[in-house]
C-alpha cells in the first residue's frame, strides 16, 4: 500500500518539475533535489564533456540544468499522460508521437525520499538520441 505522504511527495514533485522544466527556472528546479542528488543521462556526458553520464551534488547539478535550459531544441516539449508512482518512485514518458508532432521521447524515473529528489535518471529513445549528433 502506498504511503498517503509520500503519494503526495511524488505528485508534487511531479508538477514542480514540469513548471520548472516549462519555466525554465534553475532556482525552482534545484529546489527540488537533496543536496547529494544525482541526474543521470546521456545529456549529461555530451553537454558536460565527461566520460560518464552522471552529476552527483547541487553544485554539479546547478552547472548541469542550466546548460540543460540554455540548449533546449524545439523537439524537447514536455508532452505527457500523466505518471506511475509507487509512493517513491516516480515514472512518466514523454512519447516521441505528441498532439503537436514529434518530440524528443524520453522516460524520466525520479527516486524521492523525505520530500526531494535523490536519484533522477532520464532514458533517451533513438529520436531524442538524434540530437546529440547534431550539437
Amino acid at each position: 500500500m502506498i504511503n498517503e505522504a509520500h503519494q503526495r511527495d511524488a505528485e508534487r514533485i511531479c508538477k514542480l518539475w514540469d513548471e520548472a522544466l516549462g519555466a525554465k527556472d534553475l532556482e525552482a528546479s534545484l529546489a527540488l533535489y537533496a543536496d547529494d542528488a544525482s541526474i543521470e543521462s546521456p545529456l549529461v556526458r555530451h553537454l558536460m564533456k565527461t566520460p560518464i553520464g552522471i552529476v552527483k551534488g547541487k553544485d554539479n547539478l546547478r552547472s548541469f540544468i542550466a546548460r540543460v535550459f540554455q540548449t533546449n531544441p524545439p523537439q524537447r516539449k514536455r508532452f505527457k499522460q500523466g505518471f506511475f508512482t509507487d509512493g517513491r518512485i516516480v515514472t512518466w514518458e514523454y512519447p516521441r508521437v505528441s498532439p503537436d508532432g514529434d518530440q524528443m521521447e524520453l522516460v524520466e524515473i525520479m527516486e524521492i525520499d523525505k520530500g526531494l529528489i535523490q536519484r533522477h535518471r532520464v532514458y533517451w529513445g533513438w529520436y531524442a538520441l538524434g540530437f546529440l549528433k547534431h550539437e
